[in-house]
C-alpha cells in the first residue's frame, strides 16, 4: 500500500512537471506579449515593461527562472493586474468556485446514484425509460446550451432565480443545476449499468432468497460493489467540474477562478496562465491520487501494485 502511494505521488509530480513545461513553452510560442495589446504604449514603454517582469531574457532563462521560484512557492505576479501577486489571486478566487463546483458535485452524487439504482431496479419499465431519456439528454446537451435555456426560462421569464452573480444561496441554483446537469446524467447511466452487473450476482439471488426488501438488498448488498465505476468517475468527474465552470461562472457572472484564468488567456497575462494551470493540475492529481486510494477503503479484495 506504502509503495503503491509513493509511485502513485511520484506519477503524479511526473505529470505536473510536463504540465508545468507543455503550457509554458506553447504559450510563449504564440505570437505577440502581454503588452502589445496596451494603447498608446510605446515600443521603449513595452521593452522596459518586458524587462520589468523579466520577459526579456531568453526563453530557456525565463523557464528557469519561473521553475526556481516555483520552488519556493512563488507563482509570481499578474502583469495586468497591477500589484496583484498570483498567490493572492488564486487564494481570494478559488473558494467561489469551490462551493459552485463542490455544490454542483454533490448535487450530481445525491442525485445521480438514486437515479441509476431505481433505474436498475424497474428495468425496462417506465420509470426506467423515464431515467435514461433524461440521462441521454443531459449528456447530449452542451452547458453553454443548458445555461441558457435555464437563463431565459427561469430567470427571464417565470423571474424564479437570479442569473448574475453569488450573492444568496438563490443564486447558486442556476449554475449549480447547469454545472451539476451533466455528470448528474453520466452517474445515473453509470450505476444502471453497474448496478444491473451487480444485481445478476449469485450472492443478490441469495439475499432474496432470503426475502430482503428491496431497500436493504439494494442500499446494503449491491450498493458497495456498484458503486466503484461511481468512484472511478470522481476525478474525471473534477476535471470537468473545474473547466466546466469556466464556462458557467462566464455566463452567471460569478467571480470565480474560471473567469479569472479566461481573463488572464485573453489578456495574455503570462504569470496568472502558468499560476491557475499549475493550481488546477495539482488539484486535478491530488484527486486521482486519493480516488485511487479509496478503492481499497471501499474494496479490500481490490490489490494495489
Amino acid at each position: 500500500m506504502g509503495k503503491y502511494i509513493l509511485k502513485r505521488i511520484a506519477m503524479g509530480l511526473t505529470t505536473i512537471f510536463i504540465v508545468i513545461t507543455l503550457t509554458f513553452f506553447l504559450m510563449n510560442l504564440i505570437p505577440g506579449g502581454p503588452f502589445m495589446a496596451e494603447k498608446a504604449i510605446s515600443a521603449q514603454a513595452q521593452a522596459a515593461m518586458n524587462e520589468k517582469y523579466g520577459l526579456d531574457k531568453p526563453l530557456p532563462v525565463q523557464y528557469k527562472n519561473y521553475l526556481v521560484n516555483l520552488t519556493k512557492g512563488d507563482l509570481g505576479v499578474s502583469v495586468k493586474q497591477r500589484g496583484r501577486d498570483i498567490n493572492g489571486i488564486i487564494t481570494s478566487k478559488f473558494p467561489v468556485s469551490a462551493r459552485l463546483g463542490g455544490a454542483s458535485i454533490l448535487m450530481a452524487l445525491i442525485v445521480g446514484i438514486p437515479l441509476g439504482s431505481i433505474a436498475a431496479i424497474n428495468r425496462g419499465k417506465l420509470a426506467d425509460n423515464i431515467i435514461i431519456v433524461i440521462a441521454t439528454f443531459g449528456i447530449a446537451v452542451p452547458s453553454f446550451v443548458l445555461c441558457t435555456l435555464l437563463m431565459y426560462i427561469f430567470g427571464v421569464k417565470l423571474n424564479l432565480f437570479p442569473t448574475y452573480g453569488l450573492g444568496s444561496l438563490k443564486h447558486y441554483v442556476l449554475p449549480v443545476f447547469a454545472l451539476a446537469f451533466y455528470p448528474t446524467a453520466y452517474i445515473a447511466r453509470l450505476m444502471r449499468s453497474s448496478m444491473l452487473d451487480v444485481l445478476g450476482q449469485d450472492y443478490i439471488r441469495t439475499a432474496k432468497a432470503k426475502g430482503l426488501s428491496t431497500f436493504v438488498l439494494l442500499f446494503k448488498h449491491a450498493l458497495r460493489n456498484a458503486i466503484l465505476p461511481v468512484v472511478t468517475y470522481l476525478g474525471p468527474l473534477l476535471a470537468y467540474t473545474l473547466t466546466g465552470s469556466f464556462v458557467v461562472e462566464k455566463i452567471f457572472t460569478i467571480p470565480g477562478l474560471g473567469s479569472e484564468f479566461i481573463g488572464s488567456i485573453s489578456g495574455r497575462d503570462y504569470p496568472l496562465i502558468m499560476g491557475t494551470t499549475i493550481f488546477l493540475a495539482t488539484l486535478i492529481v491530488t484527486m486521482n491520487v486519493l480516488v485511487d486510494i479509496a478503492y481499497k477503503l471501499i474494496d479490500p479484495r481490490i490489490k494495489l501494485q
